[in-house]
């Protein structure tokens, strides 16, 4: 059975799984863990929101440094610059207690995981036909989510009671380093593209392109908007569940434990695993924008409120929450095709479009802990909620008007009629 998995990158999948394993293993816990040690909520808030900001100048970069310098080269910068600064962070910066030691540490790490991951995105699109790419690309989101959710968030569940958060940080950073090598001995280099051969000018103009076909692409900037939208939930609610749902911190309800919240956002994680690979295969067959149009959009809406009313209605029922991660774990997964839309939008300028995608996917890691920070003194968890589930609505209105050429699909997303002889031919192996 064909599950759409590119042999020649099985390594590059790994390393991404192990690597944003070692990544992912704060997120459940280092905001809980900065306001023990003293500092506020909105101040914990604000590390990610700056973390999230140069994720998304890396993301922003990644496309065409990776088109221009080879995509395993920049998954080393990545990977290698993760390790010290992760250095800094844990063994430096938080045993001194300085808040904007802290702050600046951490934000500046946030540079290197783009480098590393959505360098890979590129040698995906340089390896993969066309045809196939979403579900590569699930794959891809699937390789992520073992890696920063199920792993990333399992683990530390168990770990933390026994050892602590402080000791916990020390232990991602060998599985980062892991990831790392991985990437070194065992994921191929990209193939001779024509970027490499520009002079230093015309790869600074290639580089400033990246942002500039925003401007010059009305659906590469409308599916911008749409790729910032589809994951702010997901890099918002590591902030401010825990302190929702486990504390008693702003309006917090304590309803469950730390480790409890660890496993519901893990199990979310989960669905996104199995989510990833089926919603690929799914649109590269029955269309990429209504998937993410009827099914991305609107189960995250309904996730999100999901989070916050649960609680308020039954309490910590712990069943009721792992329904509620599952559906937005399928909301999430249902984007997939993301990965595919922007390259097959710019054709010509593919390095470009890729580097427009992760520039809205490090955007979301700032605006979903952003929003968070600007309204949580204001409107409180449940505010914070409904402005996510509002812009998880405007983006199912927007995607009506992105119509990438999707093979064997009409421009407004309608599959062609396959002929006889199309269907009744076999498949290359």
């Amino acid at each position: 059975m064909d599950i759409g998995m590119p042999r020649k990158l099985a390594f590059g999948f790994l390393a991404i799984a192990v690597f944003m394993t070692g990544d992912g293993f704060e997120l459940t816990f280092l905001s809980p863990y900065l306001v023990d040690q003293g500092f506020t909520s909105p101040q914990a808030s604000l590390v990610f929101t700056c973390y999230g900001f140069m994720a998304a100048l890396a993301g922003w970069s990644s496309g065409v440094l990776a088109e221009m310098f080879g995509a395993k080269r920049v998954m080393m910068i990545g990977g290698t610059s993760w390790l010290a600064l992760h250095l800094v962070f844990v063994g430096i910066a938080l045993p001194l207690g300085s808040y904007p030691l802290i702050l600046s540490v951490y934000a500046i790490r946030g540079l290197s995981y783009p480098l590393f991951i959505y360098s890979f995105v590129v040698l995906i699109a340089q390896t993969v036909d066309t045809s196939r790419l979403a579900s590569a690309m699930g794959w891809f989101w699937t390789s992520y989510s073992i890696g920063i959710g199920v792993l990333g968030a399992y683990l530390p569940s168990w770990i933390v009671p026994v050892v602590g958060e402080y000791r916990t940080l020390w232990i991602s950073l060998a599985w980062a380093s892991v990831g790392t090598v991985i990437c070194l001995v065992l994921v191929p280099t990209s193939p001779r593209n024509a970027s490499a051969d520009l002079d230093r000018g015309a790869k600074i103009r290639e580089l400033a392109r990246g942002a500039t076909i925003l401007a010059e692409n009305r659906e590469i900037a409308l599916a911008a908007v749409v790729r910032i939208i589809c994951n702010l939930t997901l890099y918002g609610f590591p902030v401010i569940m825990p302190l929702y749902l486990a504390t008693d911190e702003d309006g917090g309800g304590e309803w469950i434990t730390q480790q409890q919240w660890m496993r519901v956002w893990a199990l979310m994680f989960l669905v996104t695993v199995f989510g990833n690979v089926f919603w690929g295969i799914i649109g590269d067959r029955f269309g990429w924008m209504r998937q993410m149009r009827w099914y991305g959009c609107w189960f995250c809406a309904a996730g999100t409120l999901a989070f916050y009313y649960i609680p308020q209605l039954f309490g910590g029922n712990l069943w009721l929450l792992y329904a509620a991660a599952t559906l937005l774990g399928m909301g999430f997964t249902a984007f997939v095709p993301m990965g595919a839309i922007f390259p097959a939008i710019a054709p010509e300028h593919r390095g470009a479009a890729i580097s427009a995608h992760n520039l809205a996917s490090g955007l979301t890691t700032f605006f979903g802990p952003a929003i968070a920070t600007a309204l949580l003194p204001f409107v409180g968890f449940g505010g914070v909620c409904w402005a996510y589930a509002l812009l998880y609505l405007l983006g199912s209105l927007i995607t009506v008007f992105i119509r990438p050429p999707q093979p064997g699909f009409t421009p407004e997303g309608r599959r062609l009629p396959v002929s006889r002889e199309a269907a009744s031919a076999p498949t290359a192996a």
